[in-house]
């Protein structure tokens, strides 16, 4: 590798470039953490995927949810949101999907 190379490699990854200083393929910016909340809540009635996504629907319009994950086998709802959601309005969702929320699991 030649100085000018390795200048070049240098500045590259200080730059954001494909290959970060991790060794990611990007420059990191969408790994920054921000603040956010998981919960796991207890949902019954979830018997395919068709119910994971009727759950995940109705849940991930609520505002400040970011991610919802249901797991039909397990009964169990991940959901990350930029705060913490008032129960209520996670039990409302489900309810309009159809199934039942029980609580945080």
């Amino acid at each position: 590798m030649t100085a000018e190379t390795k200048i070049e490699t240098e500045t590259a990854r200080t730059t954001g470039s494909c290959c970060s200083p991790t060794g990611s393929c990007h420059d990191g910016a969408a790994d920054a953490t921000t603040d956010s909340v998981t919960t796991v809540y207890a949902v019954t009635g979830m018997t395919c995927g068709h119910c994971e996504g009727a759950v995940s629907d109705e849940i991930s319009a609520l505002q400040g949810v970011t991610s919802v994950k249901a797991e039909a086998a397990t009964g169990r709802v991940t959901v990350i949101s930029e705060a913490p959601l008032n129960e209520s309005d996670v039990r409302a969702a489900v309810d309009e999907a159809g199934y039942e929320l029980t609580g945080q699991a």
